[in-house]
């Protein structure tokens, strides 16, 4: 069988296999793709999807961390072990180093493939980090120096930079080929933005019409919810996500692998703000079956493989 000629990799942040505990677990909740617990029970994955249970700590001291364990996702290399700890936020220098050395996106561009990011962003953003864009105007403006040596761009981004790829303005999102990072538009609405409201259907649909041979979705408001302990919150972006995986599966093309990884645990455990060092699931839909899935780095080792 030949290897896929398309990866979507979507990309759910602070999301690990936690107790089948309704108290404190909202993924106990509802049957999620992504309820998928620590005694190895879990929802059944539609289309023959896979399980894959790996780790996030990399045995490197301390909770795993957004910027190290996704730096690590999106090339495909160890990185917390690499540089010997783990990193919040965003990535410092020796992360930018890595992402802008062995990013994969930078790496299947080298191979003669086509990468992108369906996340869309502001201008103005965009321009205050210097990060190549696609054409627009929408949320445009000049950020004063002193905010602007502030900012920093996320490890995401920095992975098309690596490959000069253009990045996905809020035009883009309003016009139909790009996605906000609710998937809603919700966000861009309240900041006056003419983002119509999407279905995640709807956005699934998106997704595959500006799909390429790699491409990218992140989502982060479930890590938002679990560090703010806020199970409300939690259910409402745990479905709407879901419902976009769901649909993005369904609508899969042929030859296409579609993956969900997570970074590090958070939201599956209310009783701490912090984040888990539980194992995160990968869930994989498709004809293949990942091998050597380890770490969340073999992720994107995998990605790697797939797209010779």
């Amino acid at each position: 069988m030949p290897p896929p000629s398309q990866v979507a990799l979507l990309f759910i942040d602070g999301v690990g296999v936690g107790r089948r505990a309704r108290q404190v677990n909202p993924l106990a909740h509802e049957d999620f793709l992504l309820s998928q617990f620590a005694d190895g029970s879990g929802v059944a994955l539609p289309q023959g999807g896979q399980r894959f249970d790996v780790d996030t700590t990399f045995d490197v001291p301390g909770r795993p961390q957004s910027a190290s364990n996704q730096t690590a996702i999106f090339t495909g290399l160890p990185a917390p072990r690499l540089i010997g700890r783990h990193v919040l936020g965003y990535p410092t220098r020796p992360l930018v180093q890595l992402l802008q050395s062995d990013s994969i996106a930078s790496q299947l561009v080298a191979r003669g493939r086509r990468a992108t990011f369906a996340n869309a962003y502001p201008v103005g953003y965009l321009d205050a980090l210097a990060l190549p864009r696609r054409p627009g105007s929408m949320g445009a403006f000049v950020m004063p120096a002193k905010y602007q040596r502030r900012l920093k761009p996320s490890a995401s981004t920095l992975t098309f930079a690596s490959a000069r790829v253009a990045l996905r303005t809020l035009d883009d999102a309003a016009a139909g080929r790009g996605l906000t990072h609710d998937l809603d538009g919700a966000t861009a609405r309240a900041r006056r933005f003419p983002v119509p409201e999407r279905t995640p259907e709807a956005a699934a649909a998106i997704f595959w019409g500006l799909a390429e041979d790699f491409t990218l979705f992140e989502h982060y408001l479930a890590d938002e919810a679990g560090h703010a302990q806020d199970l409300e919150a939690a259910l409402a972006t745990l479905r709407t996500f879901d419902r976009f995986a769901r649909e993005v599966i369904r609508l899969r093309p042929p030859r296409a692998q579609v993956l969900i990884v997570s970074d590090h645990g958070n939201v599956e455990d209310l009783s701490t703000r912090s984040h888990t060092t539980n194992r995160v699931a990968v869930l994989s839909f498709g004809d293949e079956r990942p091998t050597g899935l380890e770490t969340v780095a073999d992720v994107g080792a995998q990605v790697l493989r797939w797209l010779p």
